[in-house]
């Protein structure tokens, strides 16, 4: 019973289709593993008795079993004996008593019906008569009980194959995203102790020195070690445009090698990788559930009692008030009205849809943490931004250097001392300033001051580094030119005593102009809130063309104004990447994080994560959503429209099986192109 067993499988896999999480195929330690299921409402994952070999698509891989048509041969089989007879019946005038025509249609029912049937047995054993699994059975055993032997078969074959291209749809689906992320490399050469040997990447320790041929994926995050390299990061950031890097510049796992051998420090394990989080982002993105999805699932459970209900009174009321009643006429009528009913075109289409949406924001080098923040972008009326890393591109250089009685050198020693103890952009800009690694064992404790700076001992002085906020705080006085410089600046002070700054310059990023543009041209109001100082920001601001923008704000001071918009009853999109934007991200109604330069605070607590950094991707979002949550409604109208009509129709007596199962079948599979559209879409 292989094959029946393979067949319940493929049938059966229309109960956990809608829900499932996509797989990833290998744990943190590389080991197979798989996630469960979540079953919706009217279907259940008991229902589903698949052994260890099984995967989420319901196919036994294992088994060495056919894949395709293939596998579906009792279904085909039966459609060819229907479509015989009919070809017999109408082509030539060709009809069979009951009794031949009972043992030509029995098998092709029971070839095509018999997984459906079963399910619906075993739910009705469980006191489950609300599905559309017992809806069909009832409603082509009927067409039998009243002789419509042609009837019933064809609703069960065009049913099934019906589910057999939803199922194909959902699953390529969820494959398309697990085939665009699940990049992650099976090995990885490591160099130890002079030789190359290729072990399995979760075995790679931090520090280890990785070789990528070209071609190959990177399979760990690191620095480049070789002097320079080029690599294809589309998997990454949806770029297709080569990056090429210099020793020292980050390297993520995922990343292709394109022209020369390259060797990669490793500076994080296999199940720390971007990638790995990444993966797990995208698995648990399809679990989380859109109103929509919400609401159709809770609706097909309401629906579902409704029709039989009116499928029973369709029958039975007749009787009552309809002279020369006809109970087969009007069991019929009902019978019509049962196929017409079933909701698989609405419980398929829609969760296909969000999938789709989710795919083509993946290929674009956006995550959707779930399908539910495709349906919050298509609301939000002002973006909130950060300045550095999201317009910014965080990538700092020193200008100016002034010291107060004190010698350069051993200012900028004692500064790039503290900084080295800090992630952000401007400490890195210090640290490749001063050349020379600072002596680890002359740092003492670090401090770290949201807003202000960083307080330290480095060689048993105190050293202050940050803004003139941080001086202010410890009544340190500085000089009056200090506030009004414009470019960012580093203020120190050394044993309570102010000892000079740095001023820094940041870029802005390429496509942060358009950017602004093309927010307002959706109607977007655009606001900017920066730690930075208020000339930065308002210059920032005037060329960028940001409606409203705030500097010298502290972490708290964000949270007060994106509090005071949503007061205002705005639906708001916080765009950031620092440590100190985590609050805020989540106090949004989406919080977007810059992927490539954001902490691993803000990229956890935000709901979507921009994984090239550029700041176009959050109009690609909003676009995204509202394109997903459109064709989602079309389905939606469409199927109901259709259904009503046909429903009418039926009960009227104008339509017959035949046509209640094309409608069904066709409005299904018409739902399901158009959301797989979604995943086509260029944007």
């Amino acid at each position: 019973m292989q094959e029946s067993k393979k067949l319940k499988d493929c049938c059966s896999t229309k109960e956990n289709s809608n829900t499932a999480t996509a797989t990833v195929p290998h744990n943190h330690n590389g080991q197979a593993h798989q996630h469960k299921n979540h079953n919706h409402a009217g279907h259940d994952h008991k229902d589903h008795e698949h052994d260890e070999h099984s995967d989420d698509d319901g196919h036994n891989h294992g088994s060495g079993e056919p894949e395709g048509w293939q596998s579906h041969w009792p279904l085909l089989t039966s459609l060819a004996i229907v479509l015989v007879m009919l070809t017999l019946e109408y082509g030539f005038n060709t009809t069979f008593n009951n009794y031949i025509q009972l043992a030509i249609f029995i098998p092709a029912y029971l070839l095509a019906g018999y997984n459906v049937l079963e399910l619906a047995f075993r739910k009705a054993l469980r006191l489950d008569f609300f599905n559309e699994f017992f809806l069909m059975s009832v409603a082509t055993l009927g067409a039998f009980a009243i002789g419509s032997y042609s009837e019933g078969v064809a609703v069960m074959v065009f049913y099934s194959i019906g589910e057999w291209f939803q199922d194909a749809a959902v699953n390529r689906a969820k494959r398309s995203i697990k085939a665009l992320l699940d990049i992650r490399p099976e090995s990885v050469d490591v160099i130890r102790d002079g030789k190359v040997s290729t072990i399995a990447p979760a075995e790679v320790q931090i520090g280890e020195i990785i070789q990528v041929k070209p071609g190959e994926k990177v399979a760990l995050d690191g620095v480049l070690y070789s002097d320079k390299a080029t690599f294809n990061t589309a998997a990454l950031t949806g770029e297709s445009k080569p990056d090429s890097k210099t020793k020292g510049e980050q390297v993520l796992a995922g990343m292709i090698n394109l022209n020369q051998l390259a060797q990669v420090e490793v500076k994080s394990l296999f199940k720390d990788s971007k990638l790995s989080k990444i993966l797990e982002m995208v698995q648990d993105a399809t679990a989380r559930k859109s109103q929509t999805q919400l609401f159709i699932s809770r609706f097909a459970k309401v629906y579902t009692p409704i029709v039989f209900l009116l499928a029973v009174l369709v029958v039975a009321l007749p009787y009552f008030i309809v002279a020369n009643y006809s109970f087969q006429e009007w069991f019929y009528r009902g019978l019509v009205f049962l196929v017409i009913s079933c909701p698989c075109a609405l419980v398929v289409s829609i969760p296909l849809g969000y999938f789709g949406g989710i795919g083509l924001a993946s290929r674009n080098g956006i995550l959707f943490k779930g399908s539910n923040f495709l349906d919050v972008m298509t609301k939000i009326d002002t973006v909130v931004m950060d300045k550095t890393g999201t317009l910014t591109k965080g990538v700092f250089q020193v200008q100016q250097v002034v010291t107060a009685g004190i010698e350069e050198k051993e200012f900028i020693q004692l500064l790039a001392a503290i900084e080295s103890k800090s992630t952000h952009p401007i400490a890195t800009a210090i640290a490749q300033y001063a050349e020379t690694e600072p002596n680890h064992d002359s740092i003492g404790e670090v401090e770290e001051i949201a807003g202000h700076g960083l307080k330290g001992l480095i060689s048993g002085k105190e050293v202050l580094a940050g803004n003139a906020k941080l001086l202010k705080k410890h009544n340190i006085p500085y000089p009056e030119e200090v506030d009004a410089i414009v470019d960012s600046v580093v203020v120190v002070a050394i044993n309570q005593q102010f000892a000079g700054y740095v001023t820094i310059a940041d870029e802005i990023k390429e496509d942060a102009k358009q950017a602004i543009a093309d927010l307002h041209a959706l109607n977007i109001k655009t606001v900017m809130l920066s730690g930075d100082k208020q000339s930065v920001v308002a210059k920032v601001a005037a060329f960028l063309g940001i409606d409203f923008a705030f500097g010298d704000l502290l972490p708290e001071h964000k949270v007060e104004k994106v509090e005071n918009l949503k007061k205002e009853g705005r639906s708001i999109a916080f765009v950031g990447d620092g440590v100190n934007d985590a609050p805020v991200v989540a106090l949004a109604d989406a919080g977007i994080a810059m992927g490539g330069l954001g902490s691993d605070a803000t990229i956890e607590t935000a709901d979507i994560v921009i994984q090239n950094d550029q700041p176009s991707k959050i109009v690609s979002a909003i676009k995204i959503g509202k394109v997903t949550r459109s064709v989602v409604w079309q389905n939606i109208i469409l199927a109901m429209s259709v259904k009503v009509i046909v429903l009418i129709l039926g009960a009227g007596g104008v339509a017959t099986l035949w046509e209640a199962v094309i409608a069904d079948v066709g409005v299904a599979l018409v739902a399901i192109l158009n959301a797989v559209r979604i995943q086509r879409m260029k944007l």
